[in-house]
């Protein structure tokens, strides 16, 4: 696998393709599911060194469908990796392994087995970190500038339905971020209250 050959084809893809209203899914919400996604590895004990260069290519690859589609983004992620990982080294298993991870990020998550956990983990580690507020406001911008969200208190009722629906799905995150995750919520909650 000549993984960074992998990544910098996809970085430079992003980089020239991705619509410049993707406010919250731009190459810093993939840079930023990569390190999500060795932490929570390390956190979850995952050694072996194919298992975490998989994990690695599926965060950069995770969101490259938005290149193409909005809706379905997970899907065209997957046929842009079956498509240019072959010529990267990747076996066919390997692809569908990665393809796996990218469409158990699919809302709502259906991870089968502890990479994709991590990395649907990796890919909402934002729900319960402190720069949470900021990271919503981009992705409200995100949804308003396609007309998926109306206003503030409406675009907060679906954060407090979505922060509800969330569980974490491995024992390290749950640790690491259910208690901050359960403020925003709280927060939320008392936000809409207070109208």
């Amino acid at each position: 696998m000549q993984i960074e050959k992998a990544e910098q084809y996809v970085l430079g893809q992003l980089e020239n393709r991705l619509d410049r209203t993707l406010f919250y899914h731009g190459i810093h919400h993939t840079l930023d599911v990569v390190n999500a996604s060795a932490e929570i590895a390390a956190s979850e004990g995952v050694t072996d060194e194919e298992s975490l260069l998989l994990l690695r290519t599926a965060a950069f690859y995770h969101d490259s469908g938005f290149m193409t589609v909005y809706q379905g983004h997970e899907e065209a992620g997957c046929l842009l990796a079956r498509e240019v990982l072959p010529g990267f080294g990747y076996t066919e298993h390997q692809t569908e392994t990665i393809c796996g991870m990218i469409m158990a990020t699919k809302i709502p998550q259906s991870p089968q087995n502890a990479l994709e956990m991590i990395l649907c983990d990796a890919d909402l580690d934002y729900l319960g970190r402190d720069d949470f507020q900021g990271i919503a406001a981009t992705l409200f911008e995100e949804l308003k500038a396609r007309d998926m969200v109306e206003d503030i208190p409406a675009w907060d009722a679906v954060q407090v339905r979505f922060l509800e629906a969330h569980s974490y799905w491995t024992a390290s995150e749950q640790k690491r971020r259910d208690a901050v995750k359960q403020r925003h919520l709280q927060h939320l909650k008392n936000k809409a209250r207070a109208l």
